[in-house]
């Protein structure tokens, strides 16, 4: 599926830039850009709630990523403090 802001060209080229790397490097993009994702959501989360210490950071991250039946199975004695 093509982005939005991208033109066919450059579509096309991606994919076979993409289909050129080998599949070690493909995994290696795809948790660089997860690790990233991770990262920009802590930023968010620090961004709207400057008092949340690091621990509390993760805690509101695992909530967003798993949602809150899942993540209370997980820590059930965590608060369920706000993204």
């Amino acid at each position: 599926m093509r982005s939005l802001d991208t033109s066919p060209e450059a579509a096309r080229a991606q994919i076979l830039a993409y289909r050129r790397m080998g599949p070690a490097r493909r995994a290696l993009m795809g948790l660089q850009m997860s690790d990233d994702a991770r990262r920009l959501s802590e930023a968010g989360i620090r961004a709207r709630h400057p008092s949340y210490s690091q621990g509390e950071v993760r805690h509101a991250l695992n909530r967003l990523v798993l949602g809150d039946d899942l993540f209370q199975a997980a820590w059930p004695e965590a608060p369920l403090l706000a993204p």
